[in-house]
C-alpha cells in the first residue's frame, strides 16, 4: 500500500477514536445478584434515631431536618470539608453478604461531591462504591492505607441538588453495584470477606444521605 500524508492522518484518527471511545461496558447478560430471601432487613431512615451507636471514623456528621427528605423530615448530613475522606459506620453487622441501598443528596463541592456506600469495613480497610456530582463515572473502591481502584462505569453525572440512589450486593467474591436503579458495576474481588456497613465522601463533599436499608448474612452466623 502506498503510504500518503492522508493515510498517515486516517490512521492518526482511528487510533484517536479508538483511544477516546466508550469505557468497557457491563456485559448485557450480567444476572444480578440475588440475597437469600430469609435475610433479615434493617433501616435507617433518621426521622425517630439519630446516630447513637454508630462509629464515626471521619467527618461532621449530622442529623438535620430538609425539605423533600425521602423519609419524613430529617436526614443525615455531612459536613466537614477539609479531610480526604469521611466515613461513618452503621452499628449492624458486621456480615459477609450484603445487600446495601441507600439515598444521597450532593449539595455543594468544588472538588468532590460525592456520595458512597462502605462495606465490609474491618479495621479501616473497606470496600466503597460512589456516584460523584462532578465526574461522569461511579466507581468501586478498595481502601487499606489508601484508595484503589477496581472497576468504573461511565454515567451521567448524579445531578447537585437531587435525591439519587447507590445500591450494592456482594456475594463471597462477587459484587455488582447500581445508581440510580441501573446496574453497571460486576466485579470479583475475595480481598474483603466481611464487615460492617457505612457511608461515605471525599474531600470538601457536602452530602445529605438517607433511606440506609441493609440486608446482611451475620459474619459466623
Amino acid at each position: 500500500m502506498k503510504v500518503t500524508r492522508r493515510t498517515i492522518f486516517k490512521f492518526t484518527l482511528a487510533g484517536a477514536a479508538l483511544m477516546s471511545g466508550p469505557w468497557p461496558q457491563l456485559p448485557e447478560a450480567a444476572e444480578e445478584l440475588k440475597m437469600p430471601g430469609d435475610v433479615p432487613e434493617e433501616k435507617f431512615d433518621f426521622e425517630t434515631k439519630g446516630v447513637e451507636g454508630w462509629s464515626t471514623v471521619d467527618g461532621q456528621w449530622t442529623v438535620e431536618e430538609m425539605a423533600g427528605a425521602p423519609s419524613g423530615k430529617k436526614v443525615l448530613v455531612q459536613r466537614a470539608t477539609r479531610n480526604e475522606f469521611n466515613v461513618i459506620v452503621a452499628p449492624a453487622g458486621p456480615f459477609t453478604d450484603v445487600d446495601v441501598s441507600m439515598k444521597f443528596k450532593p449539595l455543594s463541592g468544588r472538588q468532590d461531591a460525592s456520595g458512597g456506600i462502605v462495606f465490609r469495613f474491618n479495621d479501616g480497610k473497606y470496600y466503597v462504591v460512589r456516584a460523584n456530582a462532578l465526574e461522569d463515572n461511579f466507581r468501586l473502591y478498595y481502601y487499606d492505607r489508601g484508595r484503589s481502584q477496581l472497576a468504573t462505569a461511565r454515567v451521567k453525572a448524579p445531578a447537585l441538588g437531587q435525591w439519587h440512589t447507590v445500591r450494592v450486593v456482594a456475594l463471597g467474591d462477587h459484587i455488582q453495584a447500581w445508581l440510580d436503579g441501573k446496574l453497571y458495576l460486576d466485579h470479583h474481588d475475595r480481598r474483603y470477606r466481611s464487615g460492617r456497613v457505612g457511608l461515605w465522601t471525599k474531600a470538601d463533599s457536602v452530602t445529605a444521605f438517607d433511606d440506609l436499608t441493609i440486608r446482611g448474612v451475620a459474619a459466623g452466623g
